[in-house]
């Protein structure tokens, strides 16, 4: 005995009937349109039951960063002159971006305006944008287009190696110490001074979520240096002691395959789903703020 596709209106051959689960509708729609003999679809629904892998488990905090230790101090850093003008810059394009300020001062405003930065009605593709936004104003309009068009299509080697050293010179009161150091880049080929090894991210640090670092640093620091400088860079965060290793000339991976883009909640995240939200009950065992597509690479287009 075969089934085949019913030419009629839905409902006009029988009641109504409740909802089939998923993994039913899937072969359902195998009999509808290869005509699967009944036994067969009888004997591949058990298949599939005893196959179906267990939902991923709701409200899975992990325990990230350094467990055990003392946190850097960056009363040094945050006295340089270089430090407080970059960071000064910086907040004035954050708060302009926002459209308000907030009332605590130096890095702790920072981190302020960065919640904001990430808190709805925002989405995260939303952040992502005006996080581009920021980065291409702290910049002369003329300097990003130039650079594209003369070092990174010309001499890229220099122009990975310069764009290593001034992301390590200026950004250390943003990220905590940061050395240059020799990276793997496409074809696997190790490059001298294409990286900057960032030994403990102040920035994720404080901000203790793993959405703020892909939604306001990884993805658009990854796509303003793509699309604007015209050169590849792949941050890569390691959860587990918050470092990040920048790889300048290296394309970055798709990103449902990039393991940035499937951590859990942080414990000490103090925007984590709460039980009953919309984004617990939705079951997703990921961060809710990370929404990582499947078919491009963290460049965003």
């Amino acid at each position: 005995m075969s089934l085949s596709r019913c030419k009629q209106p839905p409902g006009c051959c029988s009641p109504p009937v409740a909802p089939k689960p998923a993994k039913v509708r899937c072969v359902a729609a195998r009999v509808a349109s290869r005509e699967m003999p009944v036994s067969l679809l009888l004997l591949n629904t058990q298949t599939l039951e005893r196959r179906s892998p267990p939902s991923s488990p709701r409200n899975t905090y992990v325990a990230a960063g350094p467990q055990g230790s003392d946190e850097p101090t960056y009363e040094q850093v945050d006295k340089r002159v270089l430090s407080r003008v970059v960071m000064a810059l910086f907040r004035k394009k954050m708060v302009v971006a926002l459209g308000e300020d907030v009332p605590e001062k130096g890095y702790d405003g920072i981190i302020s305006l960065t919640r904001k930065l990430n808190a709805p009605p925002l989405t995260p593709r939303d952040t992502q944008l005006k996080t581009i936004a920021i980065l291409k104003s702290l910049f002369p309009a003329w300097l990003p287009p130039f650079f594209k068009a003369v070092f990174a299509r010309f001499v890229p080697t220099f122009a990975c190696q310069m764009n290593a050293i001034a992301t390590a010179l200026t950004c250390e009161w943003l990220m905590g110490k940061c050395t240059v150091n020799d990276v793997e880049v496409d074809g696997g080929e190790l490059k001298k001074g294409h990286g900057v090894l960032v030994e403990r991210c102040r920035y994720l640090e404080e901000a203790g979520c793993a959405s703020i670092c892909i939604n306001s640093c990884k993805v658009p620091t990854q796509e303003f240096f793509k699309t604007d400088m015209g050169m590849n860079v792949t941050m890569t965060p390691n959860y587990d002691d918050f470092s990040c290793q920048f790889s300048f000339g290296k394309t970055p991976a798709i990103q449902a395959l990039d393991p940035a883009f499937s951590s859990p909640c942080f414990q000490q995240c103090p925007s984590k789903r709460k039980p009953g939200s919309a984004v617990e009950s939705s079951g997703c065992g990921g961060c809710p703020g990370i929404a990582p597509d499947s078919a491009k690479t963290s460049l965003v287009a």
